[in-house]
């Protein structure tokens, strides 16, 4: 049998951390997204992810920061999740069973729809409530 790759929904603060270099957490990431051995994850998206991260290059007029941000979106092997009504209504659940913010549980409900591994994000709260459904990168 051979080796799979994993599937990976990062939320939108590993995207903005990995794409805008942030010291903390940057290296750590590239290293996820590029492993010395075993095969590189798939990242799976949503429109959702996409228009987080494209509010601040927008609202500042970072023209070079929006394109890269649009290069990842558009990368071949990336996969977008459709926000479907069975991804809302999975996102009310959780949203109702975990007291998660809206964006956040449309992002969890999303990774799960999609079959996602992993769900990486920095955020307690949204790794709480993904705890036993997929595995998670904090």
């Amino acid at each position: 049998m051979g080796l799979k790759n994993s599937v990976v929904y990062p939320d939108t603060c590993i995207l903005i951390y990995w794409l805008e270099r942030n010291e903390a957490y940057a290296d750590a990431i590239v290293q996820k997204l590029r492993p010395a051995q075993g095969l590189a994850p798939i990242l799976v998206f949503t429109e959702l992810t996409r228009l987080e991260c494209r509010v601040k290059p927008l609202k500042t007029g970072n023209r070079i920061q929006l394109a890269g941000y649009d290069r990842v979106f558009s990368t071949p092997g990336y996969r977008f999740e459709a926000l479907t009504r069975e991804v809302f209504d999975l996102a009310t659940e959780l949203r109702a069973q975990h007291n998660l913010k809206t964006p956040d549980a449309i992002h969890l409900a999303a990774a799960v729809h999609a079959g996602c591994d992993e769900i990486w994000t920095n955020d307690d709260r949204l790794a709480k409530a993904a705890a036993g459904a997929l595995a998670c990168l904090t």
